[in-house]
This record gives structure tokens, C-alpha cells and sequence, in this order.
């Protein structure tokens, strides 16, 4: 599919004197308006109740969204790597903006499946080209840090909620009067969230489209002035050979690789889906919460700071201490801070909320670090599509996280009448699923050479005239 010439990847090469850490501002712009997705518990109750529905048919929505995020990504992952990041982040604007416009109309005339198809179709893919729209990109700019390059950038997805959650609040009680933050009770109206919707589209093309005006992608031959390219090859699990996007799915690597941010991502999205009225629903007695709707709020802000920051200490990390011992630290500690949530968690909020947090920074972590290990694996040649493709794990946790979260919840109660002992079967089944991923991540070995690109195998011509 060719792009117009003001998109295209010649047209965004940088120029002598650019500075490489002009780029993160760019990709954060792009990945802090898409991780709103993660603020939807903010207004979930809400469209409940405006559609006259349940938790589990609402929380489609989002699944929705994260299948389409992980299709796109895969089916556009070589064309964002072959027409630059430009062009990605043009497109991931156009659909993200026009699912909020789509899901809005779906709102004002009562459709659900409109919202399905606006906010979760058409956005979800504007969420999947935005999300892999810099990190090749990145990684070519930082090969010296890629852990660090990816997390700086996908830091912003995780905290897009950290911005998206308190305006969520703040505008739906400004377009609707009787709604008040403050009351745990209080619900906001539909069309609240239809105005709110049409605001954030309004706001967030604005900010995309200069995080797509703004970026560059480095000359060709391009490397950090003082980086030596041989200290590469001495750190384990680090391959400077080549492996294509086709050859990687057919590598065990890769599909362990899949399982493993799977079940990291299935634990932690269960909570960030449902995070504002699970705090509430967790410290309930009688039928009141002893957390308000606000506070209830401020805790998914907390998440989203917990999520960001995950992304960028923890990927940074990486860098020092490898991509598969951070993830022994992402499923194995994970796996104790689901247990302790679930058991003791309910005794005190002060628990309660940092259990949540350290859950929430490990999983932003395995995503921020995920690009950086496939690089070590499979090299730079075409790891933003395999990137992409990787990303159906993420898809498929989106069904699964909240059907099991959701599924357990309704099996047990009417929202706003849970409790923290509803919430352990789906809790425990956590820690089952951070356990299959701490095996897949053990498993994990050097990629054979059979599967490298002939230019890159050790040998051949073309590489050895490559590093003369």
C-alpha cells in the first residue's frame, strides 16, 4: 500500500547534527493520547447502565479494542517497518479519532454494537499501528540502549491513563451536572461520556499528529558516536545475525516468547480493567465502600503512574541485567504479589494498593522489555514485524483477562455489591497463568542458526564484507 509523498520514509530521514532524544518526545506523543485505553473503568459503570447491560457484555468493548491492537500490529507490522513511522503514526491518528467519533455516535442513539465497532473495530486499530509505529525506529536510534529507547516510548502508553483518568472525571462532571466524583454511588450519564468522547478525539488528533510531524528515522549506516557494535556480541542471548518475520514464527522462541507476555498480560489487565471498582469493591461492608468514587479514581492513576514507570526503571534494567532474569523477576514476583493481593490485600488499602501497583509496574515492564528481547533473539532486521505479530499475544490476553475477571464477577453478584472475596477465584487463576510463564521464559534459548538470514549467518560473504 503505498502512502502519499509527505508520508514517506525518504521524506522523514534526519538530517546532519539531528539529536536522537528528539524522537521519544514524538513517539510519547502518539502512545500517551492511545493509552487512554486504559482509563475505560473510569466510565464503565456508566455506559452499564446507559445500555442497560452487564459488566462482561461492556468490558467487550475493551476486549475488543486489544484484539484489533494485536491484529493490526501483526498484519501491519512489515508496512510499518517498510514505509517508516511517519506514515504509522498518520494512520494510527485517522482510526483512533474516528473510533471515538464512531463509538460517540453509538452512545447518542443507544447502539452497543456501534461502540464495539467504533472504540473496539476502528480504534483498536488505530491502538495496534500506533502501539509498533516507533519502536523499530527507536531500537535503530538506540542500539546502544534499546531497552531504555523502548521503555522511554512505551512508557506513554502506560501512562496515557495517568492523564486520560482524572480529565475523564473532571469533563464528565462539567457536561453532566448532577454527576459527582466525590459520591460512590454517583454514576455519570451517557451522554456524559459521549461528549467525552468527542472531546478526547478532538484533543488527541492534535497531539498525534505532531508526534507524526516530528519524528525521524537515522541515515542508513547511522550508529552513537563512541558505540563500538562488537561489545554486542559478547553478552549471552544476544545475536547480531538476522532472522526475518516469517522465519521467527516458525523458531520455538517465538511462541514461547508469546506465552509468556500472554500470561503477563492476562494477569495484569484483569485489574486494570477493572481497577476503579475493584478497590471499592474490595474495602465494601454492608453494601457502602469506604473508598469513594474519586479516591477510587485517584488509585487508577496510581496504576497508570505504577504502569509507566514499570515500563521505563524496568526495561532500563534490563539492559544491565538481561531481558530473561527481568522476566523471572516480572512472573515469579508477579506471581507472589497476586497471592499476597488476594489474601491479605483486603486488610489494608495501604496493601491493597501497593501489591496492585508492583502487579501493574511488571506488567507494563514485560511490555516495554518485550521489543528488546526479541532484538536480542531474532536482530534488528524486521523485529518491528515481529513485533507486531508477537502482539497477538496481547489480543488474545484481552479476551481472556476480562472474561475471567468479568465472567467470576457476575457469576457471583450485581456490581456494587461485590466483595473482596468475589474477586479470589479470578485472582488465583492468576497466579496459575504467571506460573505457565515462568516456565515458557525459562525454556527460552538462542535462536538456531538455520533460521538467520544467509547474509547474516557467520561466514558467508556477504558478512564478512559487511564488518570489513
Amino acid at each position: 500500500m503505498a502512502v502519499p509523498s509527505f508520508l514517506a520514509r525518504e521524506r522523514t530521514v534526519a538530517g546532519p547534527g539531528y539529536s536522537r532524544w528528539l524522537v521519544p518526545p514524538a513517539a510519547l506523543a502518539v502512545h500517551l493520547c492511545i493509552g487512554q485505553v486504559y482509563a475505560t473503568s473510569v466510565y464503565k459503570s456508566a455506559l452499564v447502565e446507559h445500555f442497560d447491560s452487564t459488566l462482561t457484555a461492556v468490558g467487550v468493548i475493551f476486549s475488543v479494542a486489544i484484539v484489533m491492537l494485536g491484529l493490526s500490529a501483526a498484519l501491519f507490522g512489515t508496512w510499518v517497518d517498510r514505509n517508516g513511522p511517519r506514515a504509522a503514526m498518520f494512520v494510527s491518528a485517522c482510526f483512533w479519532v474516528a473510533g471515538f467519533l464512531v463509538a460517540a455516535l453509538g452512545i447518542a442513539t443507544n447502539q452497543l454494537w456501534l461502540v464495539y465497532v467504533g472504540y473496539g473495530g476502528i480504534g483498536g486499530i488505530g491502538l495496534g499501528i500506533g502501539y509498533i509505529s516507533p519502536v523499530s525506529t527507536l531500537i535503530k536510534w538506540f542500539p546502544d540502549r534499546p531497552g531504555l529507547a523502548t521503555g522511554m516510548a512505551i512508557m506513554g502508553f502506560g501512562g496515557g491513563a495517568l492523564v486520560a483518568s482524572p480529565l475523564s472525571g473532571r469533563l464528565m462532571s462539567f457536561y453532566d451536572s448532577g454527576y459527582d466524583s466525590g459520591d460512590s454511588s454517583s454514576v455519570p450519564s451517557g451522554d456524559a461520556v459521549m461528549m467525552l468522547f468527542l472531546t478526547f478525539a478532538a484533543v488527541y488528533l492534535v497531539f498525534m499528529m505532531f508526534g507524526a510531524f516530528t519524528v525521524r528515522v537515522p541515515p542508513d549506516g547511522w550508529k552513537p558516536e563512541g558505540w563500538d557494535p562488537s561489545t554486542v556480541r559478547s553478552k549471552s542471548m544476544v545475536t547480531t545475525a538476522s532472522v526475518s518475520a516469517n522465519n521467527a514464527v516458525r523458531t520455538p522462541q517465538f511462541w514461547l516468547l508469546w506465552t509468556v507476555l500472554f500470561c503477563n498480560v492476562t494477569a495484569g489487565i484483569g485489574i486494570l480493567e477493572q481497577a476503579q471498582p475493584m478497590i471499592q469493591d474490595f474495602f465494601r461492608e454492608n453494601g457502602e465502600s469506604s473508598v469513594a468514587a474519586a479516591a477510587a479514581g485517584g488509585f487508577v492513576g496510581l496504576l497508570s503512574i505504577a504502569n509507566m514507570g514499570g515500563r521505563f526503571a524496568w526495561s532500563s534494567t534490563s539492559d544491565v541485567i538481561g531481558r530473561k532474569p527481568i522476566y523471572m523477576v516480572y512472573l515469579g514476583v508477579g506471581l507472589v504479589c497476586y497471592v499476597l493481593l488476594a489474601t491479605i490485600g483486603p486488610s489494608s488499602t495501604v496493601l491493597f494498593v501497593l501489591f496492585a501497583a508492583v502487579i501493574i509496574s511488571f506488567y507494563g515492564g514485560g511490555f516495554a522489555t518485550i521489543p528488546a528481547y526479541l532484538r536480542d533473539l531474532f536482530g534488528t532486521y524486521q523485529v518491528g514485524a515481529i513485533h507486531g505479530r508477537l502482539l497477538t499475544a496481547w489480543s488474545a490476553a484481552g479476551v481472556a483477562g476480562p472474561l475471567i475477571v468479568n465472567g467470576f464477577l457476575d457469576a457471583r453478584g450485581e456490581p456494587g455489591n461485590l466483595v473482596a472475596a468475589d474477586y479470589r477465584p479470578a485472582l488465583f487463576t492468576m497466579v496459575a497463568l504467571l506460573a505457565v510463564g515462568l516456565v515458557a521464559n525459562l525454556l527460552v534459548r538462542p535462536v538456531a542458526e538455520r533460521f538467520h538470514e544467509p547474509s547474516s549467518r557467520p561466514g558467508s560473504p556477504e558478512r564478512e564484507e559487511s564488518h570489513a
